[in-house]
């Protein structure tokens, strides 16, 4: 017997019944078919939304995957995308999913080192590019040796007159695509009933903390159960509203924006510029948004400053009503009703304070808001579930190729990321480690089967996470089981627990916890410059750069009260002991953090061995010379002096 759920949902699905035995270009033609006016994609340019309907996507993904193949585009062939969201991107990977070919996105700032890693898996004459930027990255790629025979590009400016071989635009496939539909009838529905369930439908990248990210291919069957589960466990519904703003390289966006978005018949709405995504975000008011938890620190920030800035009044009033509201919440998650006196001010709080500045951020219509990736601060997801936006925590990873667990909108936790969702199952390992099984879960890494065999051992995703399971269901991760490490005293602990619980405070953006081996715990700390610059300047603290603030004494002092604070719920063997503000952040150019920003451990330690000396030497300060990677690609050395400080 299927759910309430499924059974309510099948009632009201006009193009997808939830059965996963099918292709994403499939539900494509089904939503034209049935909804061929509803706008499938809007884009802004030049600060005007164009929008897309079903039926011209799915006749210009159609387009492409003819011009592709008149190209030479054939199954078991990949197709490298790049740059930032873009309809015509999009539209691309589903075109090559139609011919059973492997479209692999990239992160738009990555490197070339990178990108021929990437090229290394797999052989790639085929790529398609948003502007000149990309397209110059990879002319360089063909210079060092690849074999890109075609580089198709989006936006002309700059290209027209390109003296490069082998360059055409996408308006010059589409022409090909559309002749070829047009002089053979049969073209179109062999097109989209070519690809099978288990065909590719993306190939993805691990985040890479450990090593070099490993190849994820993941097929129609795989994308589509993760959105049926997903739709099940109430985390979407049809036509939602959702902005694509995420990583097109990151699993999460082409769940969201591709299998969620053509599954649910939504629209999905490209921003101008990620530095317009803001801006964006208020024109849209989107009913389903998932963001990092770093997104929402960062839009609290933008609010706390706003508020700052503004008069004494309006702060007098949205101090009072924002702190009744937070109490009223922290009662709720304690599960406490509110005081006579937090009822009462709710509906005025939600005139004056919170309803504007829902409106101003665009969070006014969001039915389905999560947050994932890592843990989030305590404070900042308090903040929104007071300000009236029903943020929900969820658990994922990549090889899952979904959303594993998710909270349910009235029953969320701050220690958990909620319940399996339908159609998951997990378990706990004898080691500690998550299990997961499920439709959505990979069949392996590409070309990689011994790390394959591991991954999946017993027919279950080894996710490579510590967590327990609570008595009612509840998930509850810890952390990664390979940083699972002990002190010289054998006190066990996971670095990246504590290092989340740092980052909780809205002053500190990156961390790495050393003590592995070692008679007592310390920190590297990255300052949010943003954020405390702000503060520095709100108290009349002047400075001249990010490095010079992150040494300022009355900053230091800040970054150890937070310390305190984490310090006070640790263990007395496992409490920091002394800490160093470095002069930076850590850089995914550098090779410090990943591009989803997951520290990678062994090159922090490595690339800052003098520095880790001086903390455990009992130093007062250490002279550093750190390597940066420009933009040009240039490579510097910087020097600077850094304060050790003890807590």
């Amino acid at each position: 017997m299927p759910s309430s759920r499924e059974s309510a949902g099948k009632r009201g699905v006009q193009t997808w019944d939830l059965d996963t035995e099918t292709t994403l270009i499939r539900i494509l033609a089904g939503n034209a078919r049935v909804n061929p006016q509803r706008a499938a994609m809007r884009e802004k340019k030049r600060g005007i939304w164009r929008e897309t309907s079903c039926a011209q996507m799915l006749e210009s993904t159609l387009a492409c995957a003819a011009g592709l193949e008149a190209l030479g585009f054939g199954a078991n062939e990949a197709l490298l995308v790049l740059g930032d969201n873009r309809p015509r991107l999009y539209m691309g990977m589903v075109a090559a999913g139609v011919l059973d070919g492997y479209a692999m996105p990239v992160f738009p700032d990555a490197t070339l080192d990178e990108i021929k890693h990437f090229r290394q898996e797999v052989q790639v004459r085929f790529a398609l590019a948003e502007d000149q930027e990309q397209v110059d990255k990879l002319i360089e790629l063909r210079e060092s040796g690849a074999i890109v025979e075609h580089i198709i590009y989006d936006d002309p400016r700059g290209l027209t007159q390109h003296p490069d071989s082998g360059l055409i635009s996408w308006d010059e496939l589409q022409a090909l695509g559309l002749q070829r539909l047009a002089a053979d009838p049969q073209l179109r529905e062999n097109l989209i009933g070519r690809a099978q369930p288990g065909s590719p439908a993306v190939f993805v990248h691990s985040s890479g903390t450990t090593g070099k990210p490993k190849g994820v291919v993941l097929s129609h069957r795989n994308v589509l159960g993760g959105a049926r589960s997903a739709f099940l466990g109430g985390a979407c519904a049809f036509h939602e509203d959702i902005l694509a703003y995420l990583p097109m390289a990151w699993l999460g966006d082409f769940l969201v924006t591709v299998s969620i978005g053509l599954g649910m018949c939504c629209t999905i709405h490209v921003p101008e510029r990620q530095e317009t995504v803001l801006h964006d975000l208020r024109e849209v008011a989107p009913t389903f948004y998932f963001a990092s938890p770093r997104s929402w620190d960062n839009m609290l920030s933008t609010i706390q400053v706003r508020m700052e800035e503004s008069t004494p009044f309006k702060r007098w009033i949205y101090r009072t009503f924002m702190d009744s509201a937070i109490m009223a919440e922290r009662r709720k998650l304690e599960g406490k009703p509110p005081t006579w006196k937090q009822r009462l001010f709710k509906p005025m709080g939600e005139l004056l304070v919170c309803g504007p500045i829902k409106d101003q951020f665009g969070l006014t219509r969001m039915r389905n808001t999560f947050t994932g990736g890592e843990s989030i601060g305590e404070d900042t997801f308090v903040f929104y579930r007071a300000l009236g936006v029903k943020l929900r925590q969820l658990y994922a990873q990549t090889e899952g190729g979904s959303f594993t667990a998710l909270q349910e909108t009235d029953e969320v936790r701050l220690h958990t990321v909620g319940r399996p969702l339908p159609g998951v199952e997990v378990r706990i390992g004898d080691d500690g480690e998550i299990l997961i099984r499920s439709q959505s879960v990979f069949s392996g890494y590409y070309k990689r089967e011994e790390a394959s065999r591991e991954a999946l051992a017993d027919g279950w995703l080894h996710t490579g996470d510590a967590g327990y399971l609570e008595n009612d269901g509840h998930l509850v991760v810890l952390g990664r089981l390979s940083e699972v490490v002990y002190t010289a005293k054998g006190e066990r602990y996971i670095p990246n627990y504590i290092e989340n619980r740092l980052k909780f405070s809205p002053y500190i953006k990156d961390v790495a916890v050393l003590g592995s081996g070692r008679d007592t715990l310390a920190a590297i700390i990255c300052i949010d410059k943003e954020p405390v610059g702000h503060w520095a300047e709100s108290r009349g603290i002047s400075y001249m750069s990010h490095a010079d603030l992150s040494q300022k004494p009355q900053v230091l002092e800040l970054v150890r009260a937070a310390v305190q604070r984490v310090n006070s719920s640790l263990p007395e063997g496992l409490k920091l002991t002394r800490f160093v503000c470095l002069h930076k952040e850590f850089d995914p150019d550098d090779g410090e953090i990943t591009r989803t920003r997951k520290l990678r451990r062994n090159v922090v330690e490595e690339r800052y061995a003098q520095v880790i000396d001086a903390i455990y030497a009992g130093d007062t300060e250490v002279t550093v010379k750190a390597q940066i990677t420009y933009e040009t690609g240039e490579i510097g050395i910087t020097e600077r002096r850094l304060s050790v400080q003890g807590i």
